[in-house]
């Protein structure tokens, strides 16, 4: 693939993220789920109004920015409500979130790239993720899960980038990295995930060093050599053992305790806290210390995952197969002469009984087959330690691990870190908290399906052109729900293909 078709190819998933997410942008005008909060928090900073965030705030401040500004740019502005605690329009308070939705599927392409440095792969996630449905649904509407995802995803990007770069341009995008890291925490406190996973590959980055080096010895049978000499790259800079870099992940080790601590963990840290001035000089009632308690306290206090405490409560194991999905918006027409929910013309005479669902679930072809290539790749690098062991009866690593293998271990560890914290959460959550996870399951049948359709065997390359044929017709058959868009009884049955997704 050329440069110009891969250009062509990401300029036409960012028009295809940006008209869905801004065609009918005001179509319901109302606040849709969530938006009760966020969309009020807001307009609260706007207004001086003090009140109490269980979140940290930053997401409420991009959306107050996006009122602000979508208030004097002339478009959307023929549907207003009070509903905000302002006259607002709908438009005025989505067109921010709509906008930063649709660079998601680009930051994941970027990271694609980065990690392989191959357009095919790199196309393929953009494509993946733009053709997601949860993330469509969160993208139109003002709530803050998509600002947790897109500094997440930024910040393991700057990571990448500087994993690439040397010296003075290292440091700048180490910086930048903390910097989205600590953005992504500030918005929601698992936005940490994000930052976890980087930590994991740093450590596991070291690990795979230390058992190269130890096999190395081993087959040299070099004298024995102390252990502090295995740690003192740790506290200093080093070089990668392979001098042929096909990935930046093989570069992690060059970055040591300090470096990482402070870029990743100071810099963090520092933003995060200043991310919360404004608020707290609006409401004064809590002190930086004393809003984190009352946080904490407001989710002990939101109880398990139980259908008592709230009907879509989603334990953590039921989000990778979406066993719950959840409907953020549900309203019917019966017949031409109701109100509808919408903007648009009426419906036609004798059109029966008509539901408006917005529906926050994905696509489930691509989550299914994201969570299978997944297993795959756990499998792969089980395989890749375990057989070894069983053949030689010792464990060994090859001196240069395959830019695949660095690719799966990226993809697996930060999948993990991003849904194992969820395991020992007890409060009622709910299949959006999965988002941060469910995009490294994306990247994941993105290498899969780029594996398939680059192999010498036309079976594999059917399978490649199969899976996405099918994520693509699973994006059309479903949009109807993501968009909130007019269906009759049985065209909303035949896409509730399980009890639970009601």
């Amino acid at each position: 693939m050329t440069k110009n078709w891969f250009r062509f190819g990401m300029a036409g998933i960012f028009l295809l993220s940006l008209s869905l997410r801004f065609w009918g942008l005001d179509r319901f005008n109302t606040l849709v789920f969530d938006e009760i909060y966020f969309a009020k928090f807001g307009n609260n900073y706007l207004t001086h109004t003090p009140f109490f965030n269980a979140h940290p705030p930053l997401s409420q401040y991009i959306i107050g920015i996006g009122i602000w500004l979508g208030s004097h740019i002339p478009i959307g502005q023929d549907t207003i409500n009070g509903l905000t605690g302002s006259l607002r329009s709908p438009w005025s308070y989505r067109w921010l979130n709509a906008l930063t939705g649709s660079f998601i599927p680009l930051v994941v392409a970027a990271i694609a790239y980065q990690l392989s440095y191959r357009h095919s792969f790199a196309l393929l996630a953009g494509l993946f993720t733009a053709l997601d449905g949860l993330f469509l649904v969160e993208s139109r509407y003002a709530l803050n899960n998509i600002y947790i995802v897109i500094f997440g995803l930024l910040g393991q990007w700057f990571l990448l980038l500087a994993l690439s770069k040397q010296k003075q341009r290292r440091l700048f995008w180490l910086v930048l990295s903390g910097i989205a890291f600590g953005a992504s925490s500030g918005t929601k406190w698992n936005g940490l995930w994000f930052l976890l996973g980087a930590y994991f590959l740093w450590i596991a980055a070291w690990i795979i060093r230390w058992l190269q080096s130890f096999a190395l010895l081993v087959q040299t049978k070099q004298p024995r050599i102390p252990l502090f000499s295995y740690l003192r790259p740790l506290v200093s800079s080093s070089t990668a053992i392979s001098s042929k870099i096909q990935t930046p992940l093989q570069n992690l080790t060059q970055l040591n305790i300090f470096q990482m601590l402070f870029y990743l963990g100071i810099i963090p840290a520092v933003v995060y806290s200043v991310i919360w001035i404004p608020h707290l000089q609006l409401d004064k009632r809590y002190g930086f210390i004393a809003v984190h308690q009352q946080i904490l306290q407001f989710h002990l206090r939101m109880g398990g995952n139980s259908n008592t405490v709230h009907p879509y409560c989603a334990a953590w194991y039921k989000w990778p197969l979406m066993t719950r999905p959840m409907a953020y918006y549900y309203q019917t027409a019966q017949s031409a002469t109701d109100a509808l929910p919408v903007l648009g013309p009426p419906l036609p005479s004798g059109a029966g009984e008509v539901s408006y669902d917005v529906h926050a679930m994905g696509n489930p072809f691509l989550w299914w087959f994201g969570v299978a290539a997944i297993v795959f790749l756990v499998g792969m690098l089980i395989s890749q330690v375990l057989v070894p062991w069983v053949r030689q009866n010792r464990f060994s690593l090859p001196a240069t691990l395959s830019v695949d293998t660095w690719i799966a271990l990226y993809l697996v560890l930060n999948y993990a870190a991003n849904l194992l914290p969820w395991v020992k959460v007890t409060r009622c959550v709910f299949i959006y908290h999965y988002m941060c996870a469910v995009v490294f399951t994306f990247l994941a049948i993105a290498w899969l399906v780029d594996q398939c359709i680059r192999s010498y065997y036309w079976q594999f390359r059917a399978i490649g052109v199969t899976i996405t044929f099918a994520i693509f017709v699973g994006f059309i058959f479903w949009m109807p729900i993501y968009l909130g868009l007019p269906l009759s009884a049985d065209g909303y049955k035949l896409r509730m293909w399980f009890e639970s997704w009601v």
